[in-house]
């Protein structure tokens, strides 16, 4: 039985005359995990943004749950609901609550009562370790704080598939391990999420498959994580993973 959610067919992008993907084709399976890791500017974020339709694509097609995800589509916003995107910049309303900002898009988007909003809403804030900041504002709390009010922000619409975009690039070191640990846990909990990250030991222990992006193709694609970190098998993933190495 096809256990696809997610197709990317053949997709082509481009920003003026300067190509980002090229031909790409992947299959996401329901409750997968894959990592997207490769060097700046080889198209990961760009790939996670054309998933989600906030960029366009110049060909070939994405497809989630057999439908085409289109920009200009009449369903997009429908569609939007079921792909989940938590960014590196947390985008958090600084004038809201946490409460607030978890709460509005179910309120106004999906029209949820509000009793049932804020309820599902301290309950995923409970699951990370935040329920006692409710009724605190984004200034009040640290990065790796933050970034897990994004991540239940993106929950608490019951996506079908949540991408997570180099989540922990902006914070400091000793908040990057709260934010994983909860994208693990999440992990364990069968949500099917597609992770953009430079966090090889997190790549490593979260994915099903890894995906090694250069000049907006797949280069290496590994459903053995464990080998493809210690053992890669093309000149350029050796090369790159070189660099997160320190030997004396």
């Amino acid at each position: 039985m096809d256990n696809a959610l997610l197709r990317i067919e053949h997709i082509e992008k481009a920003y003026d005359e300067h190509g980002v993907i090229h031909d790409l084709n992947l299959v996401v399976e329901k409750g997968e995990v894959i990592v997207i890791i490769g060097p700046s500017g080889c198209g990961k974020s760009t790939l996670l943004r054309c998933i989600n339709a906030l960029e366009d694509i110049q060909g070939g097609q994405i497809l989630l749950d057999g439908v085409p995800v289109k920009r200009d589509a009449r369903n997009i916003s429908a569609m939007r609901q079921k792909i989940g995107m938590v960014f590196q910049s947390y985008d958090l309303f600084p004038h809201k609550t946490v409460l607030d900002n978890i709460t509005l898009a179910p309120i106004k988007v999906q029209k949820r009562t509000r009793k049932d909003a804020e309820e599902e809403a301290v309950a995923l804030l409970d699951r990370v370790g935040l329920a006692d900041r409710r009724d605190d504002y984004p200034r009040q709390l640290s990065g790796g704080q933050k970034q897990r009010v994004a991540i239940v922000r993106a929950l608490s619409m019951h996506p079908e598939i949540l991408l997570l975009d180099e989540i922990t690039a902006a914070l400091d070191p000793e908040m990057v391990r709260e934010v994983l640990d909860v994208v693990l846990t999440l992990a364990r909990s069968g949500i099917t999420m597609l992770i953009v990250t430079h966090e090889m030991s997190f790549a490593q222990a979260i994915a099903d498959r890894v995906i090694f992006l250069e000049n907006g193709q797949i280069v290496e694609e590994s459903r053995d994580p464990a080998k493809f970190f210690t053992e890669p098998e093309t000149p350029r993933a050796k090369e790159f993973l070189r660099t997160f190495r320190y030997e004396r």
